[in-house]
């Protein structure tokens, strides 16, 4: 029985740029829509998505039914919220708030084995499949194709980033835009020049040290994210994706009533309208 490379990682060796999308949604259904429109990760979600492990667990499987990555935000916590995802399946993790060098080096603690980290070895989970591969392979695909992803999106944070970038044994970085305008006083102002060259240094700094940066959005012409340094991206949200196309559908009808021919429109509208 083999077991799966990362999508993601197989893509970054062929100097290929993968798309991820956010699953905010927890029906394991949506994972398989995601997965059937040819997309090669799922970021999906515990750090502000009520998702069990069990739920989550099936998404993943629902992912794997595609043959594409998943990555899981981690809540913060305790050494088996950071495992209990990889030994659900899940392709990696995206461990949220990161603040310096010494946080980095405990979280490959505890997510790499032996000789790299000390996660303690179990192997009879769906990651190691079910004990049906040695495990001496099993390690060896632990360390080299899952994924520890590592969020900076705080201003201590970032004056710490090339230090973490140092810390060896993690994968890549993702900047969090949103987190990191909140905390300099410029809540949403993802394009603010300060928020912009936050972000330019944190790939910066992944690049200097072997690491990725995955961008958060499609912030600026991918073209420029590529010459800063990003290889990961994110393409977008379910929940923005449903809204807008509700919202575009919506006024499709709307505008369509509005040309009826006078007295042929409705008098009583929806009170949502």
């Amino acid at each position: 029985m083999k077991l799966p490379p990362s999508r993601i990682l197989s893509l970054l060796r062929e100097s290929r740029f993968p798309a991820v999308l956010k699953l905010n949604l927890i029906d394991p259904r949506i994972a398989e829509v995601a997965g059937a429109t040819g997309v090669d990760a799922l970021w999906l979600c515990q750090e502000h998505v009520p998702n069990d492990w069990l739920n989550l667990e099936n998404m993943i499987r629902a992912a794997r039914i595609h043959g594409i990555d998943t990555l899981v935000r981690v809540s913060r916590g305790a050494y088996s919220d950071y495992i209990r995802p990889l030994e659900a399946g899940a392709t990696g993790i995206i461990v949220p708030h990161v603040a310096d060098a010494d946080e980095a080096r405990q979280m490959v603690e505890w997510t790499r084995f032996h000789p790299i980290g000390k996660r303690a070895l179990d192997g009879g989970n769906i990651d190691g499949q079910f004990c049906l591969v040695p495990q001496e392979e099993y390690l060896r695909h632990s360390n080299t194709e899952r994924l520890i992803v590592l969020q900076i999106e705080s201003p201590e944070a970032l004056e710490h980033v090339e230090a973490i970038a140092a810390v060896p044994g993690f994968n890549g970085f993702l900047f969090g835009p949103g987190d990191f305008s909140h905390r300099i006083g410029l809540t949403g102002q993802i394009t603010a020049p300060a928020v912009v060259e936050a972000r330019r240094r944190v790939a910066r700094a992944a690049r200097a040290h072997g690491k990725f940066a995955m961008c958060a959005g499609l912030f600026a012409p991918v073209a420029d994210l590529i010459a800063e340094g990003h290889s990961v991206f994110s393409v977008g949200a379910d929940v923005v994706g449903i809204a807008n196309y509700i919202t575009e559908r919506l006024g499709l009808l709307r505008s369509q009533v509005d040309k009826l021919p006078q007295g042929a429109a409705p008098k009583i509208q929806s009170p949502y309208g």
